[in-house]
């Protein structure tokens, strides 16, 4: 079986609708802080990238809503969506709070648009599975926060949207649900979420011995999960190797009604928080391969902290959503936005390369399929 999944096609096909793009203005000039990894903008960028490359057609845009608490009640806990609201409206918590909820933290830091930016891009995920259920193709890259849990902030993410998404599906009628993570940390929220689940398979490719430590190859979260630590330096060649030995195949098998894909940018080589080599290509081959094996996709962000890199996968996803032929040089108006983009703080930003001004696409980073990946996928029985 090749890489775009053709063995296995569905009857069914995404591309019969328009994929539909899911943003808010509340990303522009939303941040965790100045020396914060979030304080770079993502999802404002990735909009006005697209704009610039008039790859909106009329009606593909659609604004995030933002979840209201009542909506988020059910999975997260009512008391600390209301200590998320009270953190918003006075600008800090008490020392209890921080305790029992983790806001207020390094990691989790309370800014002026704590609760508003988090039920926004969990309002928007919730919108992706209700476009998508009588079939269909959404890209939310304000979505992707997998690490937080029911009653607390984690891993700079507030509320799981990933979560709130698949109970969304489920709700909707999903028998089968298929999760897969290419984010270089595990995911560890969304593994507690559905720990157990017989609905629902989830499939996470994550650096070893990275934070949050968890998602060992041998924890199947109750057999919901296959997870696959992978050693650092992980190139195009062996994540090829993982999605037509591993991924790909089973999810062939359990055949889902839909599938959602938290599309995290740092696994990309240049990302400051990692230590993988990929680049954006093993994204854009995943998305095609996992389009075809599912009658609705949903494609979220993640993680990713260098401007440059996260703007230009994300917005080349939606290219290849939309079957656009990657431009070799990307026009002047597109250019002049990845050109405004700044990296105060970090060495990438002192001289960046002129590619990341002047394309969307990597090339390609090939590479040894080393021993121990072989080993790896040998022992999950790919």
């Amino acid at each position: 079986m090749g890489l775009d999944g053709s063995a296995t096609a569905q009857a069914a096909d995404t591309a019969l609708r328009p994929p539909v793009f899911i943003g808010s203005e509340i990303y522009r000039g939303s941040s965790y802080g100045a020396w914060h990894p979030l304080r770079i903008p993502r999802v404002s960028t990735v909009m006005d990238l697209i704009r610039a490359l008039n790859w909106l057609e009329p009606g593909q845009y659609r604004n995030s809503p933002r979840a209201k608490p009542k909506a988020l009640h059910i999975w997260h806990d009512p008391a600390y969506v209301s200590a998320l609201q009270a953190a918003e409206a006075a600008g800090s918590v008490s020392e209890a709070i921080r305790m029992r909820h983790g806001l207020g933290t390094t990691a989790n830091p309370v800014f002026p648009q704590v609760f508003r930016r988090p039920a926004t891009s969990a309002g928007g995920t919730m919108l992706a599975a209700e476009l998508v259920a009588d079939g269909g193709v959404v890209h939310v890259p304000g979505g992707g926060t997998h690490h937080a849990l029911p009653d607390r902030a984690n891993g700079f993410c507030y509320l799981n949207d990933p979560v709130l998404c698949l109970l969304r599906l489920r709700a909707l009628g999903m028998r089968r649900i298929a999760y897969v993570d290419i984010d270089a940390h595990h995911c560890d929220g969304v593994a507690h979420g559905f720990h157990g689940a017989g609905d629902v398979r989830m499939f996470s490719v994550h650096e070893e011995r990275r934070w949050p430590y968890t998602g060992a190859i041998d924890d199947t979260a109750g057999g919901a999960a296959v997870n696959l630590p992978v050693p650092r330096g992980l190139n195009d060649t062996e994540m090829r190797a993982i999605a037509i030995r591993l991924i790909l195949p089973r999810l062939a098998d359990w055949a889902p009604d839909a599938i959602v894909l938290q599309c995290g940018a740092d696994m990309l080589l240049e990302d400051p928080l990692s230590r993988l080599a990929l680049s954006n290509n093993a994204h854009f081959d995943m998305i095609r391969a996992l389009r075809r094996l599912s009658p609705r996709l949903i494609v979220m962000g993640g993680g990713g902290y260098n401007p440059w890199t996260v703007a230009r996968l994300w917005t080349g996803v939606w290219g290849v959503l939309n079957d656009r032929a990657m431009p070799a040089v990307l026009p002047p108006a597109a250019q002049a936005v990845l050109r405004a983009l700044s990296f105060p703080g970090n060495r990438l930003g002192k001289n960046p390369p002129e590619h990341w001004f002047t394309t969307l696409q990597d090339a390609p980073r090939e590479g040894p399929l080393r021993p121990e990946i072989t080993a790896r996928l040998a022992t999950l029985g790919a």
